[in-house]
């Protein structure tokens, strides 16, 4: 405004009665095209900004906060200072929680029952998939992705296809830990340091590229996901205290952690932090810190029970949410619907209607509990069957969980054509065999690995048995059958769906590349 003219009261009146009628005028003009356009006027100069960080293979137990055998001062403040969803649930293994994260929907329905979707792999969530990016470019956003993807290959699969405007990754995925060549954009350039170092610097980089544009960053680590190798100075401190292999594993996690750091001091010396939703979480269950410490919790990656799917969920927007710990009963589903309503992202009708997450708002922004779809059932399932084999797996590695119980059928599927390919069955075989060694424990894994009984559902109670060694199924007939009726009809209603979208291609073609060894 003009400074008022000290000699005339009178000028200085008309000239504010001037200023505040232009004021009016830009204003109702700016309304009438918020209007026009259907944003609402306040989302117009305030949309938040959003980074999404996952961390591959990263164990729930593997922090700090949760006490885990090793120091994580960066997680263990985002802990203090965000909200902590303590009953937050992935699927057992990396591509189906991310086609879970990007859509809103069961990656069974998807026909993502594989576990991975490479790059090289002419496959991947069917195009005519909505992606959460999308919704954010349409709402105003720059969008970018920055590390692991794994949700298809070229083509139509590719990030930049779903939604991505900024992509950067590097050559040779979690085989290259050292001075990677590193593609932005399509443009290769050789790069010096670790991956992950240079993975958040081109978060970073990207952040600082927006400038005043509202950014959706997607930051996916391949750390601490094999094979293993750290700087040194991250994997030394673990060295003669747990074996090679884990020492490795624990260096991984420790420079994420510093790099998360990183990102956070970046966020506030760009004075981005009070503008930015961060959310942080792992795509799955327990590895190779499985014989270290997993919190009591049975089952890794890759098995049905909870240390296979429980996972971190931390979420920080400064000044808008008060630290607190939730309990509700909460989903990699629920991200999609909740940071698109945060944003004021409109999501396309079809696609709202087909949305089996739900939106998280009500529990992040009240620090006391309160009631939130807590008749929710969530159903999971291990999948990776060998090809033309789904129906024989539908009991195969399966749960439903709902409040503090798990129903859950830990066991190989009946099927002889199985044993002619290696998959999560064979382990469940060799375990019921006997074996204490399997998959990420080198002696422990009747507990963790462990099969049910044959041609029956077990039910536990995970607040006071989480351990999961009493069985209550002959206790509470009724909630055991009400629950496996509930499983019947979720997987029946999906299957069609699945099988039309090749969820029952996978173990056959991989054999015939020599991805997977055949049973002697």
């Amino acid at each position: 405004f003009l400074q008022p003219q000290k000699s005339s009261q009178d000028l200085w009146t008309a000239s504010m009665t001037h200023k505040k009628l232009t004021v009016t005028r830009l204003l109702k003009a700016l309304l009438m095209m918020c209007v026009i356009l259907g944003v609402p006027a306040s989302a117009q100069s305030q949309k938040p900004n959003i980074l999404i960080m996952v961390a591959d293979d990263l164990g729930w137990a593997d922090v700090g906060y949760h006490g885990g055998d090793i120091d994580t001062p960066s997680l263990d403040r985002l802990a203090q200072q965000g909200v902590r969803l303590n009953r937050f649930y992935t699927t057992p293994i990396c591509s189906p929680t991310r086609a879970a994260l990007m859509t809103g929907r069961d990656p069974i329905r998807l026909g993502v029952t594989y576990g991975v979707l490479f790059p090289w792999d002419n496959i991947g969530v069917h195009p005519d998939e909505h992606f959460m990016p999308e919704t954010f470019q349409a709402a105003g956003y720059q969008t970018a992705i920055v590390g692991k993807w794994h949700l298809g290959g070229e083509g139509a699969y590719a990030p930049d296809k779903r939604g991505f405007d900024w992509c950067s990754t590097n050559v040779g995925g979690p085989n290259v830990h050292f001075d990677p060549a590193m593609v932005r954009n399509g443009k290769r350039a050789p790069r010096k340091g670790y991956r992950e170092d240079i993975f958040f610097d081109e978060a970073m980089a990207f952040m600082d590229e927006s400038k005043d544009t509202p950014f959706f960053c997607y930051l996916a680590t391949y750390s601490p996901h094999a094979p293993l190798a750290a700087p040194e100075e991250f994997e030394a401190p673990f060295r003669g205290k747990v074996d090679k292999e884990e020492a490795a594993y624990l260096g991984m996690v420790a420079n994420l952690d510093y790099n998360l750091g990183r990102l956070m001091r970046h966020l506030q010396e760009r004075k981005l932090e009070d503008n930015t939703i961060l959310v942080f979480m792992n795509d799955n269950g327990q590895t190779h810190g499985l014989d270290v410490f997993n919190a009591g919790m049975r089952g890794s990656k890759c098995t049905i029970w909870q240390g296979g799917s429980r996972a971190i969920s931390l979420w920080k927007w400064a000044g808008k949410w008060t630290p607190h710990t939730v309990s509700n009963l909460a989903a990699h589903l629920d991200v999609l619907p909740t940071l698109c309503d945060l944003a004021g992202a409109t999501l396309p009708p079809a696609l709202g209607a087909k949305l089996e997450g739900f939106n998280l708002r009500p529990l992040l922004e009240s620090a006391a509990p309160v009631s939130w779809h807590d008749d929710r059932l969530l159903f999971h399932h291990v999948g990776r069957w060998p090809s033309g084999l789904a129906a024989a797996h539908k009991y195969a590695m399966a749960s439903v969980q709902t409040g503090d119980l798990l129903l859950v059928r830990s066991r190989p599927c009946d099927d002889p054509a199985c044993k002619q390919y290696s998959s999560q069955c064979t382990t469940l075989r060799s375990v019921e065999a006997g074996a204490t060694a399997a998959t990420y424990t080198k002696a422990n894994a009747q507990f963790h690995w462990g099969v049910t009984p044959p041609g029956r559902w077990s039910l536990f109670d995970l607040k006071n048995d989480p351990t999961c060694q009493k069985d209550l199924a002959a206790e509470k007939p009724e909630l055991a059958s009400k629950l496996a009726s509930s499983y019947d009809k979720w997987w029946d209603t999906l299957y069609p769906t699945m099988i039309q979208l090749g969820g029952d291609k996978g173990e056959p073609e991989l054999l015939n590349k020599g991805r997977v060894q055949k049973q002697k």
